[in-house]
């Protein structure tokens, strides 16, 4: 097969698997913790569980890169046996629905989804070019986008109580009782999403090394210190910006907080247009632009430019008290996680070897599981002693600490691969 048919055959089936993708993440972002603070009235920390569980996936990355390299799986073809255990737990789950299943569930589910990153990510440096990467990816992401959007919206709707009345006639009446058939959803997700990685050329993993320790490419972020100080930047923003993403729902569906629509409580369809529909509109309409600007932008600027937007995104939608602080900080997010989709995913592709990506991903990854552990912990323990206010306004701290340790950065650009000379490249 030649390059130009890898590319062409990835993307294909990328698209299609985008629609998997959409789906699984309103589960992420909004569903699962939807049910859990409205159907199992979990606790704080069967909360935080819910929310941590794609970063234990992405904490668990590089021990699943070190296996899979010793397996001699081609990548793509690992990816889609982890989809495969994703759609039988959340099988389980709709079959059997207690909270410590569906906590358990969540965690496992979501960690299936994450920590095949790093695999992918290798399979789009073999497969799509270096020049067209970040477009090629971009587009892909559009069908995720505006598949999460609409998904959301009917997943909003089937768990609304006031579905009938927003529909007269229907026989169905919607209600938070029918989260089953959303887990069913997802399990599909899941099955279509193994089918597609099935159909997805790749290679099998190329050795790091005689070592067989799982964390072995933790070296990388020893030895590369470009790549160590991105690191330790991307540890204070992802750590501000993760301790919020679960408070955004906390915020609106928990009564103690007062916050209601037109003199009501928010229900599930409005709480899913704030934290999904309109974040996931904002992102259609601009991830296009960040992927064109990613392959063209000084990396280190981009990145910095995007945490300003998850900074003014944050503190209009936790401070401002209002309905439209609440929507611009929604459209903010979207906007700025836009970008962050394509930077996250695809930035250590500027700096890894070709045959190290996979490995220098699962180092961002375990870090980024890292804090996705720790911050929905910190968050809901903060939320118990501080106003979510006052929380917001950490948290910008914390995004406006990472971007200064990147300042120094923006002159280098984008970086030679390791091991050659440093290049210093100017924005265009």
């Amino acid at each position: 097969m030649t390059a130009e048919q890898r590319t062409a055959q990835t993307y294909r089936y990328e698209k299609w698997r985008a629609l998997s993708s959409g789906v699984l993440e309103t589960a992420s972002s909004t569903f699962l913790m939807l049910i859990a603070v409205r159907w199992f009235q979990a606790g704080a920390m069967s909360k935080a569980m819910v929310a941590g569980g794609s970063s234990v996936g992405l904490l668990l990355a590089p021990v699943l890169v070190a296996r899979v390299e010793m397996l001699g799986l081609p990548t793509a073809r690992a990816a889609a046996r982890l989809a495969v255990l994703g759609a039988a737990t959340f099988v389980v789950m709709a079959l059997l629905p207690s909270l410590w299943v569906f906590v358990a569930g969540s965690i496992l589910a979501l960690a299936c989804s994450s920590s095949m990153v790093p695999l992918l990510t290798q399979v789009y440096q073999e497969n799509y070019p270096e020049q067209r990467r970040g477009w090629l990816f971009s587009r892909t992401f559009m069908v995720r986008i505006a598949m999460a959007a609409v998904f959301a919206q009917a997943g909003g709707w089937l768990l609304s109580s006031n579905t009938s009345a927003n529909f007269p006639g229907w026989a169905f009446t919607g209600g938070i009782e029918h989260f089953r058939w959303l887990l069913a959803g997802f399990a599909a997700a899941f099955v279509l999403a193994a089918f597609c990685l099935s159909q997805v050329p790749s290679r099998a993993l190329v050795a790091a090394g005689a070592s067989r320790h799982p964390f072995r490419a933790l070296r990388f972020a020893r030895d590369d210190r470009v790549f160590r100080t991105t690191l330790v930047a991307w540890m204070f923003l992802g750590l501000g910006n993760l301790m919020m993403v679960p408070l955004r729902v906390e915020y609106l569906a928990n009564p103690h907080y007062g916050v209601t629509l037109h003199g009501a409580a928010m229900t599930a369809g409005a709480i899913a247009l704030l934290t999904s529909v309109l974040p996931n509109l904002a992102r259609l309409v601009l991830n296009p632009l960040w992927g064109w600007l990613f392959d063209r932008m000084n990396f280190f600027l981009l990145r910095i430019t995007l945490n300003f937007g998850f900074m003014l995104g944050i503190l209009s939608f936790f401070t401002s008290g209002s309905l439209t602080g609440m929507v611009v900080g929604a459209l903010l997010y979207g906007m700025s996680i836009a970008g962050g989709d394509v930077a996250w995913s695809l930035w250590v592709t500027k700096f890894a070897p070709p045959e190290r990506v996979a490995d220098y991903m699962s180092v961002h990854t375990f870090f980024t599981g890292l804090r996705g552990v720790v911050a929905p912990v910190l968050a809901f323990q903060l939320a118990g002693v501080l106003s979510l206010a006052t929380i917001g306004w950490l948290s910008a701290g914390l995004i406006l600490a990472g971007s200064l340790v990147l300042l120094p950065e923006v002159r280098l650009g984008r970086t030679a691969r390791p091991g050659t000379a440093m290049v210093e490249e100017v924005s265009d």
